[in-house]
């Protein structure tokens, strides 16, 4: 029998990209823009701040005094605008490590969460939650080594930049690239080394091709992929499932099921990312390494 100490698993609070889309067209896979969580072990990874931290943050309240480390990939509005709403973040006890990469403009990660909250913005600044939260500053490359974990990190191709995660955790990994542009002549070769043989590929295919492509309103430039670069990237770097991410707001239940049916023709470990899903990593027990 598996431990709970032992478990590693991916959870999804938002995968809607751009603007939260809620209504009755959506409710199959959900509205809430980007967050998703891991539990490695005894510790809680938080990857972007999107609506769906609002999500986790209530079924955190029952949980109390929690700890947590929260990773951005950017801070474009879709990935941080939950992050006010972050009920956790406001009550004493809690304590949360927060990375993100320095911005273009030289802006840290604590400036950007603390600027949205400014009036007129927001009614309540940053300084009023009242939990421990400890910023830390990182560059893509950098190793995050939390306890026996490690977090990889790349530079991922998005307008204002963007910074793509792998965790690393007893034999298994899981992969969470989201808002990065595919290349058109070769595959991106930091989403290839993020992605090498990951248990779990998290990935943005916000697009079709035919959209991306479209002659009257293409999507070349704007930061995002597709769900047939997905594959390839899945199919190159030996992934065992491929969580297709970041729907378009335009994109209803209907034309998510034809994407998945799609996808899964084609890469068999095809999946689509939809709130409340919930994958488990193959991990080894370190207890029985030497046996």
């Amino acid at each position: 029998m598996t431990r709970i100490g032992n478990k590693f698993t991916v959870h999804f609070w938002g995968v809607r990209g751009s603007i939260p889309s809620p209504g009755l067209n959506t409710v199959r896979y959900g509205g809430n823009t980007p967050c998703i969580s891991m539990q490695v072990g005894g510790k809680r990874l938080i990857f972007d701040g999107g609506t769906g931290l609002h999500i986790l943050g209530q079924s955190l309240l029952s949980q109390m005094p929690v700890e947590g480390h929260l990773l951005f990939t950017h801070s474009h509005w879709d990935h941080i605008q939950g992050f006010p709403f972050f009920i956790p973040a406001f009550i004493t006890g809690n304590k949360f490590n927060i990375y993100g990469a320095i911005a273009p403009d030289g802006s840290t990660i604590e400036q950007r969460l603390n600027d949205q909250m400014l009036h007129p913005n927001f009614p309540v600044p940053l300084q009023i939650m009242q939990s421990t939260l400890s910023f830390h500053d990182i560059k893509p490359g950098q190793l995050i080594q939390i306890d026996d974990i490690e977090v990889e990190t790349a530079h991922l191709n998005h307008p204002g930049e963007a910074v793509g995660y792998r965790v690393n955790w007893r034999g298994g990994a899981a992969v969470y690239i989201t808002d990065t542009e595919h290349y058109p002549h070769h595959l991106d070769e930091n989403v290839l080394w993020l992605a090498r043989d990951a248990d779990v590929l998290v990935y943005d295919a916000t697009y079709t091709d035919d959209e991306y492509n479209s002659p009257n309103s293409p999507k070349i430039g704007w930061g995002h992929s597709t769900w047939q670069e997905a594959i390839k990237v899945a199919e190159a770097a030996k992934v065992k499932t491929l969580v297709i991410y970041h729907h378009d707001p335009s994109h209803d239940d209907d034309f998510l099921d034809n994407i998945a049916q799609q996808a899964a023709a084609k890469f068999s470990g095809a999946i689509m990312a939809k709130e409340g899903l919930v994958l488990e990593v193959a991990t080894k027990d370190p207890d029985k390494t030497h046996e």
